[in-house]
């Protein structure tokens, strides 16, 4: 029976079935009528009004048919019949009621059926058209192949008791997938309700009671307003139940309309930060970008593609894509052909330690504002045998990027920094606090008026970017592990790529010449806390995926500081950003033995690279040394 019907609803088209349900509306009017007159009479009309019915039948079908009609009452399905359908039956019965006396009596027809009955019908026919569409949605909903389909469809428990979960039954119940079996809240008035038939039994922390009352081993979190400490702890309940985790979209993906709530996603680490959303000054922002020419270098990697994607919000009227590797500009070029056709996008390959070539790019678009995120970033690489290397690409390329956007008129210059800069005790770091000093360096050098306005951005990892832990801790779990973590204290402060992104460039707009600005990154996380979440996210345990520790790597310190010991911070007026003050760089000297290095020390070992960074940067010392012991 089952198999039947799917079949007979493929066999009738739109048309097919818009004649059936205006038939079935003509019929029904005629049954109200007869009706009308029936109950008049108390179930026995005389023989004399049983003419007057026949003789007025169709004229009462010819106006509510017309009506009818003319309403558009059969622009919905039956199956999603609401309270909109129901409204268009009452508008197009009502005027019935009112246009059928008014025909018979211009007609000269004065009263040929009971006046009880011009009143008793349109009820009779509301309760029938709306009746039947609702018999009809329920049917479809409950009915046997309904229940049949619930059998077979996962058991899930939802977090969640607002009108997010209201909205998500509502749209799981029409698929076969999902069966919700409770709903959980930490809201003590909402315990005992239902929404949908399915019962609120109690707070957040009967997941495990309840997954295993009912059989469930899944989770649906449907809480996209609530707090990211709230998710959060929503994600550990479930994990630590055993469950698998999926949540609904971001508030911020509802509002825009993107996504529907039924769009299931797999919670990830970024869910668990509990971290609350930037608040960016909009306004201000598209003072800055609307309509302008802006460029990023290393715009294929994970910071510069994200900054891209975020720039494209504004409409400016050009996004100049400059990157070294071919595959990543082709990437990000692709993307934007996709997701930003009206944006004009020009890709353009090139090195940031190339004079001739970032002259030329900058001579031929001429940029507003530069956001220089190109940059040698992994700790471990940089660190052995790649040194000199880190040298040149990160601070001699920032060096000619800076004094190309000087020469040029660029009107802001953005450099993207890190905070493994903070009494750095690797070649990275070192190599990024000699950068920044640049920056400053050249923004005080005498020039063209008005100067370029170098900003300087400081911030930790961000989880999925490239070098981070997370992408190689993935994999690490998809080939059966073990999870290798360098030490068990060792922690860092992380934030999303969306987020630091969008700090970035709050800092753009907000940054003065010469400043750096630091990031609010809550608190840091343990990277093996990392690791476990990662684990128990991906469905295992630590009894199915081992950590190992593998001990710490060359030039890697325990702990990350976002303010060297002689810094302190000022506050500004967005609450995610501060204003470090840092040691000024000796303009004098700086630049000019910067440019006289490599001309000495061309192809220099790691060893006199590190010398050679100590005379620049005082504090740059061993993980031994300033910044790696406990705080």
């Amino acid at each position: 029976m089952t198999g039947e019907r799917p079949v007979l609803l493929l066999k009738l088209g739109p048309r097919s079935r818009n004649a059936l349900a205006f038939l079935h509306d003509i019929a029904a009017t005629a049954v109200a009528w007869w009706l009308a007159f029936w109950l008049r009479f108390n179930l026995d009309v005389p023989a004399d009004f049983v003419h007057w019915f026949f003789f007025t039948l169709p004229w009462v079908m010819g106006v509510y048919g017309l009506l009818f009609l003319g309403m558009g009452l059969y622009r919905g399905l039956w199956r999603y019949a609401s309270l909109p359908d129901l409204r268009r039956i009452f508008i197009a019965v009502s005027i019935g009621a009112l246009a059928v006396p008014a025909l018979f009596t211009l007609a000269g027809l004065a009263w040929p059926a009971p006046r009880s009955a011009y009143l008793i019908s349109p009820l009779l026919l509301i309760l029938a058209m709306g009746g039947s569409r609702l018999a009809y949605r329920a049917w479809k909903e409950h009915g046997f192949a309904s229940v049949m389909q619930a059998s077979e469809a996962t058991p899930v428990i939802v977090l969640g008791a607002g009108s997010a979960a209201a909205t998500l039954l509502k749209e799981l119940a029409a698929g076969r997938q999902w069966r919700v079996v409770a709903l959980l809240d930490d809201e003590p008035a909402k315990r005992g309700g239902e929404i949908l038939g399915v019962k609120v039994y109690g707070p957040l922390d009967l997941a495990a009671e309840i997954a295993e009352r009912f059989g469930a081993a899944q989770a649906v979190i449907a809480m996209p307003a609530a707090s990211p400490a709230k998710r959060k702890r929503a994600v550990e309940l479930c994990t630590g139940a055993g469950l698998s985790v999926m949540t609904v979209p971001s508030y911020s993906d509802l509002v825009s309309g993107r996504v529907s709530i039924a769009q299931l996603r797999k919670v990830e680490l970024d869910d668990l930060l509990g971290r609350d959303p930037v608040q960016l000054d909009d306004a201000g922002l598209h003072a800055l970008l609307d309509g302008k020419r802006i460029l990023v270098t290393g715009a294929g990697g994970s910071i510069g593609s994200e900054l891209c994607r975020q720039i494209a919000r504004y409409a400016p009227e050009r996004v100049v894509l400059f990157e070294l590797s071919e595959f990543a500009l082709y990437t990000i070029e692709s993307e934007f052909r996709d997701r930003y056709p009206g944006i004009a996008v020009s890709a353009v390959i090139g090195d940031v330690k190339s004079a001739p070539r970032m002259n030329e790019v900058l001579g031929r678009f001429r940029p507003h504002v530069i956001f220089h995120a190109a940059a040698y970033k992994h700790v471990p690489l940089m660190e052995q045998d790649n040194a000199w290397q880190a040298v040149q690409n990160n601070v001699l390329g920032t060096l000619v990027a800076a004094r190309a956007a000087r020469a040029h008129g660029v009107e802001k210059f953005i450099l993207v920094s890190t905070d493994k800069a903070v009494n750095p005790t690797n070649v990275m770091g070192a190599t990024k606090r000699l950068a920044e000093l640049v920056c400053q360096a050249v923004q005080a050098e005498p020039g063209a008026q008005p100067p370029t306005q170098f900003v300087i951005v400081r911030f930790g990892n961000v989880l999925g970017s490239t070098g981070s832990v997370i992408p190689r801790f993935r994999e690490q779990i998809a080939r059966g592990g073990p999870v290798t973590v360098t030490h068990p204290d060792i922690q860092r402060y992380f934030m999303s790529i969306p987020e630091a992104a969008q700090l970035v460039l709050q800092a753009a707009l907000m940054g003065a010449a010469g400043q750096i600005f630091v990031l609010d990154m809550g608190d840091p996380v343990k990277i093996v806390d990392l690791a476990r979440q990662l684990i128990r996210l991906s469905g295992f345990s630590e009894a199915d995926i081992k950590i190992e520790f593998s001990g710490l790597r060359p030039g890697e310190k325990l702990f990350e500081e976002l303010l060297a010991d002689a810094e302190h911070t000022l506050p500004t007026p967005h609450p995610k950003l501060y204003i470090a003050k840092a040691r000024a760089p000796d303009t004098d000297t700086l630049l000019e033995s910067l440019l006289a290095w490599p001309a000495l020390q061309e192809g220099a070992s790691d060893a006199a690279v590190r010398a050679k960074l100590r005379e620049w940067i005082p504090e740059y010392g061993t993980p031994e040394g300033p910044g790696h012991g406990s705080r």
